[in-house]
This record gives C-alpha cells, sequence and structure tokens, in this order.
C-alpha cells in the first residue's frame, strides 16, 4: 500500500477547510497514494480546546457535505480516505468519529472515538458521547485497516483489539499540542504499537495554531518493527509512504506475540 497523511491548519469555515483540503487530496493521489488519512476533525479547527455550546453546530450527519465531497474525490481519483469529523448520529447524539471511504465512494464503515479526555484545554466529554461501535477492523482492498483517535493511543489495549481482530495497518488521526508531555512521548507510543502488536501505525496531527493552542504536526509512518519509516516537519505537509504486507508476515514469524500471549492470565486488565 502507498499511504498519504495530510497535516494542515484549520478554521471554523467548513466551506473554506473543504476547499483548502481538496486540492491537497488531488496532490497526494498524482503522487500515487492509494490511501489518504487526514487529521482529527479534519473539516474544522478543533475546538474543544474551549467550552462553547455554539461549536455544537459544526457536527455534521454522515450524509452531509463533508463526507459527501469527500466520497465524491475517492471516486474520482479511486483513492481510499479516512476521514476524520463531528458526526451527529441520527438520533441526534454528538460522536468525534471517522469513517473510512474506498475507492469507489462508498463509505465502508465508521469508528467513533472510545477515550473521551477532559482537561483545561481538552473538554471532549462537553462536545461528544463515547464511541459505542467497538474497534472495528475494516476489510478493503489494500488490507485490513483498524482506527484509534488521538487520545486513544494512550490506551494500549485499544491498539491491542485491533491486533486481535486482525489490524495489518493502524491509522491514528489526532490534534495534539505542543503542551504537556505529548510531544516528547508521540513517537514512543505509535512506536511502541507497532512492535507490540505486529503492524503498521501511521499517527498524522495537526500544524499550526488554532485558537490557544499551537500544533506540532510530525506526523509519521512506523513499521512492525517499530521503526520510523517517514516522519513530516512541523509545516503543512503530506507524507508518504510505501508500507508493504509482506513485512508484517516476516516481523511475525520473528515475533510470534499472538501466539505467545497469555489471556488466561490478564484478567485484571478487563476489570473495572
Amino acid at each position: 500500500m502507498r499511504a498519504a497523511l495530510i497535516q494542515t491548519t484549520a478554521s471554523n469555515d467548513i466551506n473554506e477547510n473543504l476547499t483548502s483540503i481538496e486540492p491537497l487530496l488531488d496532490r497526494a493521489a498524482n503522487q500515487g497514494a492509494q490511501l489518504v488519512c487526514l487529521q482529527e476533525c479534519f473539516n474544522t479547527w478543533f475546538f474543544p480546546q474551549r467550552i462553547d455550546p455554539a461549536d455544537q453546530g459544526l457536527a455534521e450527519p454522515l450524509d452531509g457535505r463533508s463526507i459527501t465531497r469527500l466520497r465524491l474525490i475517492a471516486k474520482r481519483h479511486e483513492l481510499h480516505v479516512i476521514a476524520p469529523f463531528y458526526e451527529r448520529a441520527m438520533s441526534g447524539e454528538l460522536y468525534n468519529a471517522t469513517v473510512l471511504i474506498d475507492d469507489k465512494g462508498h463509505i465502508i464503515g465508521t469508528y467513533r472515538k472510545h477515550h473521551l479526555p477532559m482537561s483545561s484545554h481538552f473538554n471532549e466529554k462537553f462536545y461528544f458521547r463515547p464511541g459505542n461501535l467497538g474497534f472495528p477492523v475494516f476489510e478493503t482492498a489494500l488490507g485490513k485497516i483498524g482506527i484509534m483517535i488521538c487520545y486513544d493511543r494512550h490506551f494500549p489495549e485499544a491498539a491491542r483489539m485491533l491486533g486481535l481482530a486482525g489490524a495489518e495497518y493502524v491509522f491514528v488521526p489526532t490534534a495534539t499540542t505542543t503542551r504537556g508531555f505529548s510531544r516528547s512521548v508521540w513517537e514512543i507510543e505509535l512506536r511502541g504499537h507497532a512492535i507490540a502488536n505486529g503492524f503498521y501505525v501511521a499517527g498524522v496531527n495537526r500544524v499550526g495554531i488554532e485558537l490557544e493552542s499551537e500544533y506540532y504536526g510530525a506526523s509519521l509512518f512506523v513499521d512492525p518493527i517499530g521503526e520510523v519509516i517517514a516522519q513530516a516537519g512541523n509545516k503543512e505537509e503530506i507524507l508518504i509512504a510505501d508500507l508493504p504486507r509482506e513485512r508484517i508476515d516476516e516481523v511475525r514469524k520473528i515475533w510470534p506475540f499472538y501466539r505467545d500471549r497469555r489471556p488466561d492470565a490478564y484478567d485484571a486488565i478487563a476489570a473495572p
């Protein structure tokens, strides 16, 4: 698979952001990308930095303008697209969600973020309900794809659930700022997930300044032995890498972690 990560800056104007992202998707496709992953809540600035009920108006249904436009782009370029967005479900509930679109413009499935932070600059419990669709792994023509969203990556159980379900490629769209410890653990966590589970991991972050926060970018691809095979800087960028499927089999033969794990000894992990 040849995959691309697009890191950019966004505003609170959805139409403006859609207009900005389309030529970046065009460029990625023209460079041979078969799949593109966008950043968390790609079509707006990352509003959970504050609490403002008006920002709930940024949520869209699955058949809203943002996903509809991406489906047309995916079909035009025969491109798979991982599209994180602020979802308004038919029931009216709001989720931090991601949809996977195939190369014919069809929606393969949806993942909703499970772990929601609540801190001085990440007020996600105000805006989102916790995910309720499990940790799905999506069968595609390119391989088996799993998704974690931002804060999910701090929980090794999430990555292992994807691995046990057969994931070969795990994409992690994020909105991660320069505050706190995040920058120092960003690569370490993603490399650790790749090693422990024998799959590729791709993390995509924002860049620039939105509201009161600065995003450091540093989007990256990690192979199944935890080696960083490509990494972006701190500016708008399209990062592209080739992710050969046979590397997964090679690593899992050397490190048969799934064979040697002891679920009978892990009861406490699942305990409340």
